[in-house]
């Protein structure tokens, strides 16, 4: 098998998957270096930025690099972009495109078609049309992006935990790729230094709780399903910060603004029997409940998020939750068609 000196792929990946990993590494095993381009236009829904960030992480012996497509509407214009973005001499450009000539013929390079077909990898149509479907054929990173995250919060013993667990079985139960999904605990005590129940916690504090289970979140939706459930998240640790303290954290905040989740689901107090846990939760009582689940939805609705409110007793909150769920996933995730580009 003949082998090559500089090697290029040109694409999109929007997303990538599994069928470009595999064009990528037949790519790399044929070259002494390699170079993959990443193509975008203002069109597209996933940034140039975090398409070239997943295919450095998932391809680490490449080198990636990225390109703005709009403007190369002929041939000759994007074999120009391509100069411009890969000024080293190419060798050979891989492709699984159905008409791969034109690429290299103008670079002056040979063509190497990469046929993954009989291997049974989708399409980038099919992985656009339905991601969950084709959730196996994504690496980590693209899950992380694409996972709808869900948070449930709400004040002390609210049932937020009860939810989370809940909500996470009754997907689990779907079966399928559904059957790996995950949730994120909120136990405070998981992040050092942040011992709730033994002491009043300090502002110093929630930085720390908010970054490690920002951190928790990412990690488990990088092999979970495509829902994700989160006990709390950083932005219920801003309101937290202010019960316990009486202020604001920008800290806190900026973790809470860097945040992908989709969905909050608010437990509200009403109807819920009061069973405190640790000393601050013994010495507040249940007075404080109230002003939390108004905070709660007075930030939620201020900063534009997506809620839903949770009343009534357990099976009713339960359904309600699923039904948010469900709405939230029928509506996809709205990856674009990239334009035609003529030959």
């Amino acid at each position: 098998m003949k082998r090559y000196g500089h090697g290029l792929v040109v694409g999109r990946f929007h997303p990538p998957h599994a069928g470009h990993h595999h064009l990528v590494a037949t790519a790399r095993e044929r070259c002494e270096r390699l170079t993959v381009l990443v193509r975008a236009s203002a069109a597209d829904s996933l940034t140039l930025d975090e398409r070239v960030a997943w295919m450095r992480e998932t391809h680490p012996d490449a080198l990636v690099v990225g390109a703005p497509a709009d403007g190369a509407d002929t041939p000759t214009a994007r074999a120009a972009a391509l100069r411009a973005a890969v000024p080293e001499r190419i060798d050979a450009v891989f492709t699984s495109a159905a008409h791969p000539e034109e690429p290299g013929r103008r670079l002056g390079a040979a063509t190497v078609r990469v046929d993954s077909g009989h291997l049974g990898l989708p399409a980038s149509e099919a992985v656009r049309a339905d991601p969950a479907g084709c959730w196996d054929h994504l690496a980590p990173p693209v899950r992380a992006a694409l996972t709808r995250r869900v948070v449930v919060l709400g004040a002390e013993s609210t049932g937020a935990t009860t939810m989370t667990l809940a909500l996470t079985g009754h997907y689990r139960r779907r079966g399928g790729v559904w059957a790996r999904t995950r949730y994120v605990a909120g136990h405070e005590d998981d992040a050092p230094g942040a011992r709730h129940h033994d002491r009043p916690p300090r502002s110093v504090d929630f930085p720390v709780l908010a970054q490690c289970r920002a951190d928790r979140e990412e990690e488990a939706a990088r092999d979970g399903a495509p829902v994700l459930f989160c006990d709390t998240d950083a932005f219920a640790t801003t309101i937290w910060h202010e019960r316990h303290t009486g202020t604001s954290s920008p800290a806190v905040g900026e973790i809470a603004a860097r945040g992908r989740q989709h969905l909050w689901l608010l437990t509200d107090h009403r109807g819920v029997p009061y069973e405190p846990t640790g000393d601050t939760a013994r010495r507040d009582g249940d007075r404080l409940r109230p002003w939390m689940t108004a905070r709660f939805l007075t930030q939620l609705t201020r900063t534009g998020r997506r809620t839903a409110v949770l009343t009534g007793p357990h099976e009713e909150r339960l359904a309600a939750a699923v039904a948010a769920v469900d709405a939230l996933l029928a509506e996809g995730w709205g990856l674009t068609e990239p334009p035609e580009e003529p030959r």
